[in-house]
């Protein structure tokens, strides 16, 4: 899932300055099941929102509203008529969340509540650790399901760099070796000779050539374009 923080309280006043009418609008997935932008957030921040208001003087209308998802044009849509009734919406979402509700919100601004920080997972309660970096060229099916990626300081592919020590990296003391963990992982499978194999340099330009990487799926809007030809 996408982990998100929320943003310094003084950060998202002053992004609201001037507004006289605010919709803070949840997402429900992702930063919800990590505490920063669901439902019980959205109604943090607006309490948090009207009492500074009240001391502050300034009179802000705060509305409340959380939505399956601000990544899906479907979600967004039912809610495009009620923003027109605000100054600004104030979005807890991801930034992919906040660009597309800014795309199909216009005239009305949108500003992020949170800082999108990495796709990650739980690993305990009020814990949640990065997993993944989406770098396009997935290598977990030879690693043992661990990522070298997003786990190793420096995204070694063959192994570990030497400066580990009792299995830890030598970046921190608190963040295991990533190669160790790849090593036992594939002993404990059976599968130790697959680190025998020398892999290739990989070809990074897709994710690091600063154009925006999609997914098209020709067979879908076939079957979509099929679908409204037939109505």
């Amino acid at each position: 899932m996408i982990v998100g923080e929320r943003k310094p309280f003084d950060e998202i006043t002053g992004m609201l300055d001037g507004y006289k009418k605010v919709l803070i609008l949840g997402c429900g997935t992702c930063v919800s099941v990590c505490m920063a932008g669901g439902t019980k957030e959205v109604t943090v921040l607006a309490s948090q929102l009207r009492m500074d208001s009240t001391l502050q003087g300034k009179g802000i209308e705060i509305g409340e509203e959380t939505i399956q998802r601000q990544c899906d044009r479907e979600y967004i849509e039912p809610i495009v008529e009620m923003s027109r009734d605000y100054d600004v919406v104030l979005s807890m979402a991801c930034g992919a969340g906040v660009q597309l509700l800014s795309d199909m919100l216009l005239p009305v601004p949108v500003v992020p509540a949170l800082n999108t920080s990495f796709m990650g997972i739980c690993e305990e309660e009020g814990t949640w650790l990065e997993r993944c970096r989406g770098c396009g060229d997935c290598m977990l099916g030879i690693t043992g399901g661990i990522c070298p990626i997003a786990r190793c300081a420096k995204n070694l592919f063959n192994g570990p760099c030497g400066g580990s020590v009792n299995g830890i990296c030598e970046v921190s003391k608190d963040t295991p070796c990533a190669w160790q963990l790849v090593y036992d992982r594939l002993k404990a499978l059976g599968k130790l000779e697959v680190l025998e194999k020398i892999q290739p340099v990989r070809d990074w330009s897709p994710s690091s050539s600063g154009i925006p990487r999609g997914v098209y799926r020709e067979d879908m809007a076939k079957a979509t374009m099929e679908s409204e030809e037939s109505e």
